[in-house]
């Protein structure tokens, strides 16, 4: 088994070294029938038993889900052994030829663990690939950031944010109530578990507002490089983003309806 991309040098030697054990298993078990040459276009049809593992003769062979690569497999590799499993269904994919051993499964199974030697390297072998899948699947999946947070406590009066102030950090009240002023007027309330402070980062713009500790706060204060991380690699985070947003925008809309309803009555005439 190869890993796709670069890799660490202890990956290649723990590949180098569960590559003969395949052939260790099945020495003395006799194939149930003749070698399958396998076409590129014979790979992508349903070419595998469940009553059947495969020793690859000659390959390579791409190992495939949902459309995305995750390893590729070479001579010496035994494949099959989860076809029973309810597992996902992997499919295999290459641009040349592949030359496949076919060998019973109950048969090899009771091969593979007829004495203790045997039954150590089956297991060797099964927590090795355990060990290079875990390293496939951590490269399909996205980098999660760990921001290097903190939290700060305000007390009720203090500012959180500064009107005119540049946009360093992204702040959520974990616990208390703030409010939001904009050129001394109140505009606004900050509740518990809201994100503020993120507009000025995402269009790199002074603060357009101040943040006014209401009660007692406590603050989490996230970088502004990191906190954009995390909107692309934990969508929750973006989630509550856009709620917060979406209440601030209709807070503001049922505002300026007031006014406006305000300023068109008519003034009475003495």
């Amino acid at each position: 088994m190869y890993l796709i991309g670069d890799q660490p040098p202890y990956v290649d030697q723990l590949r180098q070294a569960l590559q003969a054990i395949p052939a260790q298993l099945v020495s003395g078990v006799a194939p149930s029938r003749q070698p399958l040459q396998l076409t590129p276009a014979a790979l992508l049809q349903d070419w595998m038993r469940n009553d059947e593992v495969y020793l690859i003769q000659r390959g390579p062979l791409r190992v495939v889900l949902d459309q995305r690569a995750l390893f590729q497999l070479g001579e010496g590799d035994l494949i099959g052994l989860g076809r029973t499993l309810d597992l996902p269904i992997l499919n295999y994919e290459s641009e040349a030829d592949v030359l496949v051993l076919p060998y019973d499964r109950e048969t090899f199974l009771a091969a593979a663990t007829a004495t203790p030697a045997q039954r150590d390297a089956l297991l060797r072998y099964l927590l090795g690939q355990q060990s290079l899948l875990a390293q496939a699947l951590i490269r399909l999946k996205p980098p999660v950031t760990q921001p290097a947070t903190g939290f700060r406590r305000y007390a009720a009066g203090e500012v959180i944010i500064r009107q005119g102030d540049s946009a360093e950090h992204v702040f959520v009240i974990t616990e208390g109530h703030a409010e939001a002023w904009v050129d001394g007027c109140k505009v606004g309330e900050v509740c518990q578990d809201e994100i503020v402070g993120a507009l000025a980062v995402f269009t790199h713009t002074p603060r357009t507002a101040s943040v006014i500790a209401k009660t007692v706060c406590t603050v989490l204060v996230i970088p502004q490089d990191q906190f954009v991380s995390l909107m692309e690699t934990t969508p929750r985070i973006a989630h509550s983003l856009i709620e917060n947003m979406a209440r601030h925008i209709d807070t503001l809309n049922k505002e300026v309806t007031r006014l406006r309803s305000v300023s068109e009555r008519p003034i009475a005439s003495n």
